[in-house]
């Protein structure tokens, strides 16, 4: 089955936490901190794999998770990194984040891939909190969540050539005469209902895919019919095969069909327009008066368009058209894009304008990156660990915001998933 959307959720893996420990040694009475690090959360990364044509795999399995990093240890022992998870796509999946749009990345050649969601930072053991003035800490950070986050995953296909037209033109039949494709055939429109490949073979060294569109409508570019699900295929190709029905059964002009379809094309992409196409006139086997078929031809040549008389039910002239669109493949250059950048930077500062503040019913909730991360790691059960987490909180400027918004003591503030009743030193309050 072609499936070529699908939306899943990615868990990177948390990171390990760290450890309060002290050295305890014989004839070491008094041994310092040894508390070790925990280990970074696993990444989830996409790769492509050219082996796979269809993103099915997502249909029945919508959540992926990361290995979480291990614990620190005594003796300044650091805890494992998490496993990260590689998550195999088919060449020419495009991710987007599903609550912002953002794209994240277009993997498209075999060497692509991108880390969609990074593991978090492990927490630091007690040995990284030693100072001057502490020379016996007695406080470690929790582990930092992992990201998590919904995409969105697209196909779009990535053909040489695309066959396009209004639905029974003749294009399936085309890619069954030039290609071991077998899509299905019929005399009824709408038969292809999901994108079909075929890799047509011109002589014994040259190759190249072939794309059979579903049959575009009037309207294909605002979504009518499945518009938006097959024109997201022709994105990719770099030549485009219009197929004319040149004798159609109702006797309406094939050249209003060219106007529809091009104009579908342009409105959807604007680049579309300027794609090298040929034209194919199709079901030539048909034709009693070849002088409709002139006064067509003659039209697109005036376009500085070639035109091809073919039947794809007799393969009378489909030869010459896929030697064609070969030549024309080998002068286009290849600028397929390729996978971006990783967006999931990791930002661990301390900035005084990365959080706002909301109030819901009687609860302050505090949002910001930063300072849900240091109360995501603060391990409340050590008072020395509370006492830092303030502190940060005082230096952002969360105590005087809070108290600009009305913030009594005994008032219950939310950061992240804690929650608990604030108290302001009085000189703070209003």
């Amino acid at each position: 089955m072609f499936i070529d959307k699908a939306k899943i959720n990615l868990k990177a893996g948390s990171g390990g936490n760290g450890v309060v420990a002290f050295r305890r040694e014989k004839f070491v009475p008094e041994g310092g901190p040894s508390g070790g690090d925990g280990g970074r959360g696993g990444d989830i990364v996409f790769y492509v794999d050219e082996g796979l044509r269809t993103l099915m795999d997502f249909r029945y399995r919508r959540h992926f998770k990361a290995g979480r990093g291990e614990h620190g240890q005594g003796k300044n022992m650091h805890g494992k990194k998490g496993e990260t998870l590689m998550v195999a796509v088919p060449p020419g999946t495009v991710v987007y984040d599903d609550d912002t749009g953002e794209k994240i990345a277009d993997l498209v050649h075999p060497e692509d891939q991108v880390v969609v969601v990074s593991g978090g930072r492990g927490g630091r053991g007690n040995a990284r909190f030693t100072s001057s003035t502490n020379r016996a800490p007695r406080m470690a950070e929790n582990g930092e969540p992992g990201q998590e986050r919904w995409v969105r995953l697209e196909l779009k296909l990535l053909a040489d050539v695309g066959l396009v037209g209004m639905p029974n033109a003749g294009k399936s039949t085309l890619l069954s005469a030039v290609s071991e494709a077998k899509p299905k055939i019929a005399d009824y429109p709408f038969t292809t209902m999901t994108p079909q490949l075929g890799v047509v073979q011109v002589n014994m060294h040259s190759s190249f895919v072939l794309a059979d569109i579903p049959g575009l409508i009037e309207g294909a570019h605002d979504g009518a019919g499945l518009g938006h699900d097959f024109l997201k295929h022709i994105e990719r190709t770099k030549l485009l095969i219009h197929v004319l029905d040149a004798a159609p059964l109702d006797g309406h002009d094939p050249l209003e069909d060219y106007v529809t379809i091009e104009n579908e094309l342009a409105t959807y992409n604007p680049e579309l327009a300027a794609r090298p196409r040929l034209i194919a006139l199709n079901k030539m086997d048909l034709i009693e008066d070849s002088q409709s078929v002139d006064r067509m031809a003659a039209y697109f040549e005036n376009r500085d368009l070639e035109v091809f008389r073919i039947s794809a039910a007799t393969t009378q002239g489909v030869q010459r058209l896929m030697e064609r669109a070969y030549e024309l493949l080998e002068e286009i250059p290849d600028e397929q894009p390729g996978a971006l950048e990783s967006t999931a930077e990791r930002v661990y500062t301390m900035d005084p304008n990365r959080f706002s503040i909301e109030k819901e019913d009687d609860i302050y909730i505090v949002r910001g990156e930063n300072i849900e991360r240091l109360v995501a790691m603060t391990n409340f059960d050590q008072e020395e660990a509370v006492d830092r987490l303030q502190n940060a909180v005082r230096k952002m400027g969360i105590e005087q915001a809070l108290s600009k918004k009305g913030l009594r003591n005994g008032d219950t503030v939310r950061i992240g998933k804690i929650e608990f009743d604030y108290y302001l030193p009085e000189e703070d309050l209003d």
